[in-house]
């Protein structure tokens, strides 16, 4: 393990990956630690949604991921109406269905490409942390242990998060739902689509993960048993049938497993120079699948605040703006997906009835359902601006068509490949940034005069003017001094 590390991240599942790779891409040098000693190919998250389809477009490995897995067009809300996601703002109008390891592997291979070191195996025991660095205690494959060093760390290591707990970070919450079970099996009669259902005695949820193998998600509202319980195929298999009427022929299963639904989150994602992200910072419902995706957007919008403090240039505040962003969105979710979870249980028919008919009189009204759905794929996750801001301030920048951008590119997620910020305008940019800033030129005339895009895409600042002295100023409170 390099002795020059300058971040240590924990978990190598797809937050802290995510999180390697954009370190790696803005030149930090960066180490990942992993207590598993190998990639599982069982399958937790599988829904990717289209922001973090954008947000991985941005990165150059949308195509690859969207190619490993199978394209939803509809998204079933509570009760039977469903969400019509062609009409989506975005290049990928679609949930993508694919295994977690699928989106790992992508993942792994960036950050190691970009030169991220990803040592598995390597279990963290302790954690101190100064004024100048954090010191990590841990035990390598052999046994041995050491102590590895660096300016920053990121617990990116889920829901029993070692570092969140070296930390004294309380995880306050309750569990939801118990006694939830998974399957991955083979069907007889294999689905293009997921289906879902919820009845009195409980729930199902059957979903292709576009590998031949299919997700059954099942709940028995009659049988709560331990979560180390035996899990047998007939217990997934009985409330299947009673939910959906059929069975789909399920088979083979390569996993069986009961979990416990949790709703937490940490009170703090920073404390000093560490910082949590993913499940380590918030668990939830699996309704809406949400998790993975949340966990990602924590990496995208935490990464470039942490290679700007390392390259000495990070404006003040710029590290507390991860905090102040994304733990509203961490309690959002955990409202929004265990409100769909409550109201997919309630047990009154009529209750049901009601709940299903709003729901199919919400998509029929074609303005909410678009609210609906741009909520549900993330598309409309906003930050907060300061008053008197232009309008798409803290909102996720539009993928503009470029007439000039940085390389080759032509458009703008392209151009935030470089993992700086880009300027999109009409008008001679100021000089100055270098290593921190790409101008572009937009192709169409519908855009602000300037816009000041961050890394992680979303709007830093906007003008419809062209006050050189207001870009400077702007670049000068995201990107600091020239």
């Amino acid at each position: 393990m390099p002795g020059t590390t300058e971040v240590l991240v924990v978990g190598a599942g797809p937050t802290g990956l995510m999180l390697a790779g954009d370190l790696a891409a803005a030149g930090v040098r960066v180490t990942v630690l992993e207590r598993r000693s190998r990639t599982s190919q069982l399958t937790r998250a599988f829904a990717v949604h289209a922001r973090t389809l954008e947000l991985l477009d941005a990165r150059g490995v949308a195509g690859e991921l969207v190619a490993t897995g199978v394209r939803i067009g509809r998204l079933q809300m509570v009760g039977s109406a469903q969400l019509d996601l062609a009409r989506l703002p975005s290049r990928f109008p679609y949930m993508l269905l694919t295994p977690q390891y699928e989106t790992e592997a992508v993942l792994h291979e960036r950050a190691e490409g970009l030169g991220a070191d990803v040592v598995t195996g390597t279990e963290v025991t302790g954690l101190r942390q100064d004024a100048d660095g954090v010191s990590l205690s841990v035990r390598r494959p052999d046994g041995t242990r050491d102590t590895l060093r660096a300016g920053y760390a990121v617990g990116a290591d889920g829901m029993n998060s070692v570092v969140r707990e070296a930390l004294g970070l309380p995880f306050p919450g309750r569990a939801a739902l118990r006694s939830v079970m998974l399957a991955d099996v083979r069907l007889t009669a294999p689905q293009a689509m997921p289906v879902a259902n919820a009845v009195r005695e409980g729930i199902a949820f059957v979903s292709p993960l576009g590998d031949g193998w299919h997700r059954v998600v099942a709940w028995d509202r009659g049988r709560q048993m331990p979560v180390d319980a035996p899990l047998a195929l007939d217990d997934v298999r009985t409330i299947t049938l009673k939910a959906l009427g059929t069975d789909f022929g399920m088979h083979d299963p390569r996993w069986l497993s009961r979990f416990q639904t949790d709703e937490r989150q940490a009170p703090r994602y920073r404390l000093g120079r560490v910082f949590l992200a993913g499940d380590a910072a918030h668990v939830h419902s699996p309704a809406g699948g949400q998790g993975m995706n949340t966990g990602l957007q924590d990496a995208a919008n935490l990464a470039w605040r942490l290679a700007a403090a390392v390259r000495g240039w990070a404006p003040d505040g710029l590290l507390d703006g991860y905090e102040s962003e994304r733990h509203p969105i961490g309690r959002t979710v955990i409202r929004d997906s265990g409100r769909m979870m409550r109201m997919a249980l309630v047990h009154s028919p009529v209750v049901r009835a009601v709940v299903n008919a709003a729901s199919h009189a919400a998509v029929a009204v074609p303005p909410l359902a678009d609210r609906l759905a741009a909520k549900a794929t993330g598309l409309s996750i906003a930050y907060p601006a300061p008053p008197g801001s232009h309008r798409l301030t803290g909102r996720r920048a539009p993928d503009l068509e470029l007439a000039r951008g940085p390389g080759d590119a032509r458009r703008l997620y392209e151009a935030l490949r470089s993992c700086r910020f880009v300027l999109v305008g009409r008008h001679a940019p100021p000089t100055g940034w270098a290593g921190r800033l790409v101008t572009a030129t937009p192709a169409g005339t519908e855009t602000p005069a300037t816009l000041l895009v961050r890394p992680d895409g979303y709007v830093a600042w906007a003008s419809d003017g062209d006050d050189r002295d207001a870009v400077t100023a702007a670049l000068r409170a995201w990107a600091g001094p020239r």
